[in-house]
Parts: C-alpha cells; sequence; structure tokens
C-alpha cells in the first residue's frame, strides 16, 4: 500500500519538487546540527584547555618558588640578617 502510495506520489512532478526540497532541507537541516555539535565541543576543549593552563601556571610558580626557598635553618637566619628574605 505504501509503494502504491509512493509510486503514484513520485509520478507527480510537485510531488517530485516537493521531495526534493524537503530532502534539501534535511540536508541543511543536518548539517547546522553538526556544526553547532561541533562548535560546543571545540567551546568545551577550549575551556578545558584554559583550566590546565591555569593549573600548570600556578604548578609552575609553586616550583620556582620551591626552588628558591632556603635549604637550611642556617640559609634562613643568613638570608634573615642580610634582608634578603
Amino acid at each position: 500500500m505504501i509503494a502504491g502510495l509512493l509510486a503514484t506520489l513520485a509520478g507527480s512532478a510537485w510531488a517530485r519538487a516537493a521531495l526534493r526540497y524537503g530532502v534539501i532541507a534535511l540536508a541543511i537541516l543536518l548539517f547546522l546540527l553538526a556544526l553547532r555539535r561541533s562548535g560546543e565541543r571545540a567551546g568545551r576543549l577550549a575551556e578545558q584547555l584554559e583550566t590546565t593552563e591555569r593549573s600548570h601556571d600556578a604548578q609552575r610558580r609553586m616550583l620556582d618558588a620551591a626552588a628558591r626557598r632556603p635549604r637550611s635553618r642556617d640559609d634562613l637566619a643568613e638570608r634573615l640578617r642580610d634582608g634578603r628574605f
């Protein structure tokens, strides 16, 4: 029954044009949805990259501070006497 209805509609020039425009509209809709999804994904990845960079920067600053710390109590006392702390 459905095959007969499709055959009848496919025989009509108006139905073929409507079907063609429907397929084109569906393709455009699917393309826009895929574009939106990839944009959202790119935004999430950019946000994750920014967060990671901030975290790495904080870790780098902590490591730099640890590298400059006094090695012993004597070094600390010497720095305090010299006013370099």
